[in-house]
């Protein structure tokens, strides 16, 4: 079986979208890319992603569908998740992403049908993602027409541009009406990082039900927090481990 450790890794992060609660039914997903070969070879990337409309608990490392990085299917049997083009695109333009979550998170899902970005309104938001939570714009009649998953992935990869921001220091997006998209280094820091977005668009919503200002915290308390975690000179945890507070 092809890739059998990134199965294992992509067949635990869909299994823990189910466990944190960030997807009803079936509707979230996760994937994970080899980009260099695991014998080291630097062949084509290859993505491994969960199959269509499949229940996360019946789930098998071989029921997983591998794809290359145009979405044709290298192995499996069954159809690939339905926002594979989606996935393959992120993969595509972000090159330092291991590893894409799409859920439809309650609260997250909540500010991107609201079409609004979520700002940061304090240190919780700041030591995950460096400024607001983006909101893509809303697709346009031809986008969704000519090719809707696939248009999916540009008006993320648009809104990055535009703003010039980092992937990296960003992990996450809210597409316009639609739901939230989160990536990191590996399928397992991708989910976190859907668990992160869920968790401060939850406590966002509720500053704002409390009449926090949507100006947030200070940059500099921002800046700090952010760069305690993420910097050159990082404070936080051990090395090589997150740690805790």
């Amino acid at each position: 079986m092809l890739l059998e450790s990134l199965r294992r890794e992509v067949l635990e992060a869909n299994r823990e979208i189910a466990r944190r609660g960030l997807a009803p039914h079936t509707f979230g997903n996760a994937s994970g890319i080899d980009r260099m070969g695991v014998d080291g070879s630097g062949r084509e990337p290859l993505v491994v992603i969960k199959p269509s409309g499949v229940d996360y608990a019946s789930l098998t490392p071989a029921d997983l569908v591998v794809t290359d990085l145009a979405g044709k299917i290298v192995e499996g049997s069954l159809r690939p998740s339905s926002d594979l083009d989606t996935h393959t695109l992120l993969y595509r333009e972000f090159p330092s992403i291991g590893g894409i979550v799409h859920t439809h998170s309650e609260f997250a899902t909540s500010w991107a049908q609201a079409n609004r970005p979520i700002p940061c309104l304090g240190t919780t938001h700041a030591d995950y993602f460096h400024g607001p939570v983006p909101v893509t714009e809303p697709l346009t009649a031809e986008e969704v027409a000519e090719a809707y998953v696939r248009s999916t992935g540009a008006v993320i990869v648009r809104r990055f541009r535009r703003d010039r921001l980092d992937p990296v220091a960003v992990p996450g997006v809210l597409v316009a009406g639609h739901a939230p998209f989160a990536w990191g280094r590996s399928p397992s820091e991708a989910v976190e990082h859907a668990d992160v977005l869920e968790y401060i668009a939850r406590l966002a919503w509720r500053s704002i039900l409390l009449q926090a200002s949507e100006a947030g915290i200070p940059a500099y308390v921002s800046e700090y927090h952010y760069l305690r975690k993420h910097g050159p000179k990082a404070t936080y945890g051990q090395p090589e481990n997150s740690g805790s507070h």
